[in-house]
């Protein structure tokens, strides 16, 4: 190795660790307190979401997590959702984002989209005060926050009406709720009755699958093999996806469909492939101030 390359090689090192010292607490572990705790986007009280942000990045790419719970239940913070994922990519000089929004039943699942795509909008135009890029969000949910991570992809109005910065990727964590008509002709768990009641002139509305119809950012589908339905719906949006020009991809895990969520981050090669992913949609090259 000449000196020069010796050099770089250095130097990329150093910049690699800088990354990871910034993410780094005074204890040696990732800093998993909030560096803004419960930013207020909205009237309602649920209306929330609390910032991570290593210490000096710029223009850095953001992981924007949505909860699941069944749109009745679930936080920001809950235990388990968030600890591997700060510990994976804090270190990577990602930004995450944890969002809360209003739940079942004061507020269908249309309206929850709407108010999460609203926080989106919100943490976007604030990115930089975060140490962030609004052009580098990965927007992603777990399970029903899937499904409304799923609505504001492929409706044509919800981004639009919110005034979100085209994110730079989706990645939807096994949601079974794709194509919200097939699952309510099918047998289902009542909870999805109390999610998008029993009018199938409901369903199209507020289904991923039907109201999908132009090319969008990159989209990651992961689906548990260990669920009768979540991978044949994920297989089915990717396709149809694809055909209109989204870089779509699948990811089936044999994986329980909390641990599609509550592991991600930890070494694995799921975690690998979805780092992957995200690498490949938004590099995490942000800059140290």
């Amino acid at each position: 190795m000449t000196a020069m390359r010796a050099a770089k090689f250095i130097a990329r090192c150093l910049g690699c660790l800088a990354f990871a010292s910034a993410a780094i607490g005074a204890g040696g572990a990732p800093n998993r307190v909030p560096t803004q705790r419960n930013v207020v986007y909205g009237s309602d009280r649920a209306e929330r979401y609390d910032v991570y942000a290593p210490h000096g990045v710029a223009h850095a790419p953001v992981v924007f997590f949505v909860h699941g719970g069944s749109w009745a239940h679930g936080d920001k913070a809950s235990p388990g959702l968030l600890d591997a994922k700060l510990g994976r990519w804090l270190p990577e000089g990602y930004v995450v984002i944890s969002v809360d929004y209003p739940l079942l039943p004061a507020t269908q699942p249309p309206a929850q989209a709407r108010e999460v795509a609203r926080a989106l909008a919100y943490a976007q135009a604030r990115a930089a005060e975060y140490g962030a890029d609004p052009r580098r969000f990965i927007v992603m949910g777990h399970s029903a926050g899937a499904h409304l991570v799923a609505l504001i992809a492929a409706s044509s109005t919800i981004a639009s009406d919110a005034g979100i910065v085209a994110p730079g990727a989706y990645v939807l964590l096994d949601t079974a709720a794709l194509d919200v008509t097939a699952l309510m002709q099918s047998r289902h768990l009542r909870l999805y009755e109390r999610a998008f009641g029993t009018d199938p002139g409901r369903w199209a509305a507020e289904s991923p699958m039907a109201l999908l119809a132009r090319k969008g950012p990159p989209m990651l589908v992961v689906c548990s093999t260990r669920r009768r339905i979540s991978c044949p719906d994920a297989r089915q949006f990717v396709a149809k996806a694809k055909l209109l020009g989204t870089a779509a991809t699948l990811l089936e895990e044999d994986l329980r469909h909390a641990e599609i969520n509550r592991t991600l981050g930890d070494p694995s090669a799921y975690t690998d492939a979805v780092d992957a992913f995200m690498r490949d949609s938004v590099t995490p090259g942000a800059s140290m101030r």
